[in-house]
């Protein structure tokens, strides 16, 4: 059996030059999708988070930081997550078919001048790709997250944030450490005096 300690180096080396490589790459992108959302949010608009399984736990986590509070006291700002209301999301499932649970929720939530954030660490989830369908038609700003290919994800969004693996893990690692870039970064545009010194 190989020493555990090499796995355990091998795999958080790995998984920092994913995460280096992708934010070497996105870093213009991401502070313009930052940029954006603090505009969105300043002009009223929420943010809508959805995915499956692990993706569904970044959005709910996600938008917790945003309601809540992520590093400096702040007031909340608007924010769902589109994978947490069991009722919905059962009665959604049952009466409509899964592939329509983001997408049904997406018509009665989404607004134009919102976000909408998909998160897919393959970029094929039917069910996410119908609900970044569904917010393009009501004019929201479309953001996704996805793994190296994009799969059927490309150029249905506004941006598309492609990590560069094909590891669910890393994928996985980098979006989460992609979302808490964001919150951090519209928290300071959005409340500076929060961060002052830090």
């Amino acid at each position: 059996m190989k020493d555990p300690g090499e796995a355990l180096d091998r795999f958080v080396a790995d998984s920092h030059g994913v995460q280096r490589r992708f934010f070497d790459e996105n870093r213009d992108a991401i502070l313009d999708v930052a940029r954006t959302i603090a505009a969105r949010l300043v002009d009223g608009g929420k943010i809508l988070f959805f995915g499956n399984g692990g993706s569904a736990a970044d959005a709910q986590h996600l938008a917790a930081e945003f309601v809540g509070r992520f590093a400096a006291d702040r007031p909340a700002l608007p924010a769902l997550s589109l994978s947490a209301d069991t009722s919905v999301l059962t009665a959604l499932g049952n009466d409509l078919g899964f592939a329509r649970v983001f997408e049904r929720q997406v018509e009665a939530h989404g607004r134009e001048g919102d976000v909408a954030v998909g998160i897919s660490t393959s970029g094929d989830s039917d069910n996410v790709r119908r609900g970044l369908d569904a917010a393009r038609a009501r004019g929201l700003y479309t953001v996704g997250l996805t793994g190296e290919t994009g799969g059927r994800m490309s150029g249905r969004v506004d941006v598309l944030f492609r990590v560069p693996s094909r590891t669910t893990p890393r994928i996985q690692e980098t979006h989460i450490l992609l979302g808490h870039s964001l919150c951090e970064l519209v928290d300071r545009a959005l409340f500076p005096d929060a961060w002052a010194g830090g």
